[in-house]
C-alpha cells in the first residue's frame, strides 16, 4: 500500500528509542512497526527462525534430488531414516522456539 500521508506525534526521546529498538528487532521500519501496533496487529519476533528455515530448505533440496533420481530410475530404494531424523530435529527446534513465547 502506498504511504501518502505523513503523521507526526510528540513523545519522550526514551520512548522513541524504545520504539526504534522494537522496530529493529522486528525487522521492520519504525513507520511499519508503529502502524501495525496502532492497528492492533500482532508483531511477532521469532529468534532462531533463520537457522530453522535454512535446515528446512536443505531437507527440501535433498528430498527433491531423491525424487528426481527416482524418476530417472537411478535410485530404486531410498533410506529416509536420516531425513526423518533431521525433520524430527527440525520439529523439535520449532517447538522450542514456540515455547519461548517472546511475543
Amino acid at each position: 500500500m502506498k504511504k501518502d500521508v505523513k503523521f507526526s506525534t510528540r513523545m519522550a526521546s526514551t520512548d522513541r528509542e524504545a520504539i526504534k529498538e522494537l522496530a529493529k528487532q522486528s525487522g521492520t521500519s519504525m513507520s511499519d512497526y508503529v502502524t501495525a501496533c496502532c492497528l492492533g496487529k500482532q508483531v511477532v519476533v521469532i529468534d532462531g527462525l533463520k537457522e530453522v528455515l535454512k535446515e528446512l530448505k536443505s531437507i527440501g533440496r535433498n528430498l527433491n534430488q531423491l525424487v528426481t533420481l527416482a524418476h530417472m530410475g537411478r535410485v530404486t530404494v531410498i533410506d529416509l531414516e536420516s531425513v526423518c531424523r533431521a525433520f524430527s530435529e527440525l520439529c523439535g527446534a520449532v517447538r522450542m522456539i514456540l515455547e519461548r513465547k517472546r511475543w
